[in-house]
């Protein structure tokens, strides 16, 4: 029979998804069944990754489509399936990653009135008013499918909203007897239903803002995510050199501006500090970030002339967000700095004197950057530092690698350390619900297969990540990927936090912060029980280069590796607790 499903399944296929990630139940016959149809049949439906858990499946789907840009599908089991997302589905909202879920729902008919309907106890237990309402803070659209007759429209308008900047995910559900429901075919044009064209910038205002631009002393470029398209790198390139502008990054989750470059000054996460460079800027130039930087430790001068950029650049879905600036615009930023590029070239004298005097002043920046970086990254008595690690880790890294970035409280080193130069070889999951590292790792591989992906994540984010059904996943569907993990036996984010409103509490005084994993649990083991990863444990600085290579032979020869790395305890660093006069400063 042609089906609901079957249309559905369709309507993915000419969408030009690759993959369903899905967590299948009882309210799913009607898909299985379709699935099975087309196999024997012979014909093409997007491959259907099985998850055991609707987290990582999520995760998978968010690492494809910030590999690609392209979403896949998410399939998993009424609200149940719809609430294991967890926070899954806060990283594809906050991370603006595009992605279609669907879910079954409750029979809605229950004496055999219709195919599909309730014939087991579940389908009561599972019945709720409001399940679209579960993901309705975290969607950009969510409908349910009542007929086959219009679900392929449906389809193609949730992946039309989903790719349209800001992207973000959709969501669908439908009941066993709609989805079961016989239907015709229907003929979708495609090329119909293309995401919104990209936001370019006001003419009126090109003028102003070159103006702005051009006669500022110290201006400095501020982003996150502009790397998400690799083009947007170009043009940042182009802009900076051309007239020596510093780019520094706050909390990057992607590869924005090369880190070999003379005018990368560098990044940062939740520092406790003034950096500099941001508050001696006269102008400041925001391109593609949520949290520029944090105001109560490290913000702009109160004089300087800001523009903000983005997809997204009020942050509407954030409650308690603002930064004064002179302009926003809501734009494409490879189209907005394609266009002042062209204008400056075209349209503007450039004053080289300045220009030159500001190269040389920003290039020694990086390179005294680039020094303490080294420094930094010294092996001490036999210790294996977060710095020293990432340095070892940089080591494998080649044209053809891909880095995620889950290190959290070592987010900042991690970012700093790895010095990448490559447009999408580098990734975090620009949101904060941890245990996306796993299954993007998967979906990265799957998008990119011919590359090698190396996971860097704390011990909490790995627990987070469900390694079990990760690297059983890993293992079943060919996607082998190295993880490093930094393991300080416990959760340090909580002891910062704490300290930043407490630092001379009880619970400093006492060192009780409740965040510590001892005994440490065998966590590389988890990868080797669940899918044959090779599976290691490094404590000694001398040992950590040979367990990475190895782990790394054992990635390019098909198999996952855990490289289990102990760096400093979570308790073990007394200076990190600010001394009275630090405080007062």
């Amino acid at each position: 029979m042609y089906t609901t499903s079957t249309a559905f399944l369709e309507a993915l296929q000419e969408a030009g998804v690759s993959y369903i990630f899905a967590n299948l139940g009882s309210d799913h016959p009607s898909i299985i069944e379709s699935l099975a149809i087309a196999k024997q049949e012979n014909k093409k439906l997007p491959t259907l990754i099985t998850c055991p858990h609707e987290f990582v499946a999520l995760s998978a789907a968010h690492g494809y489509a910030q590999a690609t840009g392209e979403p896949q599908a998410v399939i998993v089991h009424v609200e149940c399936g719809t609430q294991n997302m967890g926070g899954a589905i806060h990283n594809a909202a906050k991370s603006r990653v595009p992605v279609l879920i669907f879910a079954g729902s409750s029979p809605y008919t229950q004496e055999n009135e219709l195919i599909g309907g309730r014939n087991e106890f579940i389908h009561w237990i599972q019945d709720v008013f409001d399940q679209r309402g579960i993901m309705r803070g975290y969607t950009k659209y969510d409908n349910e499918i009542r007929t086959g007759a219009n679900v392929k429209q449906l389809v193609h308008r949730a992946l039309q909203i989903s790719k349209s900047d800001p992207m973000g995910p959709v969501y669908l559900m439908g009941p066993r007897e709609a989805m079961e429901e016989k239907t015709e075919p229907v003929t979708i044009r495609k090329e119909l239903w293309e995401p919104i064209s990209p936001a370019a910038l006001p003419p009126q205002n090109m003028k102003e803002l070159t103006n702005d631009l051009l006669t500022s002393k110290k201006p400095l470029i501020v982003t996150s995510y502009l790397g998400r398209n690799a083009k947007a790198v170009n043009e940042l390139i182009r802009l900076s050199e051309s007239l020596a502008i510093p780019v520094i990054e706050s909390i990057p989750h992607q590869m924005n501006f090369p880190s070999s470059h003379p005018m990368n000054c560098g990044s940062y996460w939740n520092v406790d500090k003034q950096v500099d460079l941001l508050s001696d800027a006269d102008f400041i130039l925001v391109l593609d970030s949520d949290v520029p930087w944090v105001p109560m430790k490290n913000k702009p001068s109160d004089n300087a002339t800001i523009y903000y950029m983005d997809v997204d650049p009020l942050k509407e879905e954030m409650p308690l967000w603002y930064i004064p600036s002179k302009h926003f615009f809501k734009v494409d930023s490879y189209t907005a700095l394609q266009q002042i590029n062209d204008y400056i070239e075209e349209k503007c004298v450039i004053n080289q004197d300045m220009v030159s005097t500001r190269w040389k002043h920003y290039s020694n920046y990086h390179n005294r950057q680039k020094k303490e970086r080294r420094n930094l990254e010294k092996a001490l008595n036999n210790q294996i530092t977060p710095e020293y690690l990432t340095a070892c880790v940089r080591e494998l890294v080649d044209e053809n690698t891909i880095v995620l970035n889950e290190g959290i409280t070592n987010y900042g080193v991690i970012s700093n350390h790895i010095e990448v130069d490559i447009p999408e070889s580098y990734y975090g999951s620009g949101a904060g619900s941890l245990g996306w590292n796993g299954g993007a790792a998967i979906g990265m591989k799957l998008a990119h297969p011919d590359k090698t992906v190396i996971n860097l994540t704390g011990d909490g984010s790995y627990l987070f990540s469900i390694p079990s059904t990760v690297h059983w996943m890993a293992k079943r569907y060919n996607t082998p990927f190295l993880t490093v993990i930094y393991n300080n036996q416990g959760w340090k984010a909580p002891k910062h936090s704490t300290l930043g409103v407490h630092p001379y509490g009880i619970a400093n005084q006492n060192q009780d912060f409740h965040v510590s994993f001892d005994p440490p649990a065998k966590l590389a083991e988890i990868a080797s029980a669940a899918g044959d990863a090779h599976s290691m444990i490094v404590k000694k600085q001398s040992d950590l280069k040979n367990a990475l290579i190895e782990g790394l032979r054992q990635v390019k020869e098909g198999r996952s590796a855990v490289i289990d790395v102990y760096i400093p305890h979570v308790y073990s660093d007394k200076n990190e607790i600010p001394t009275e006069k630090e405080l007062i400063k």
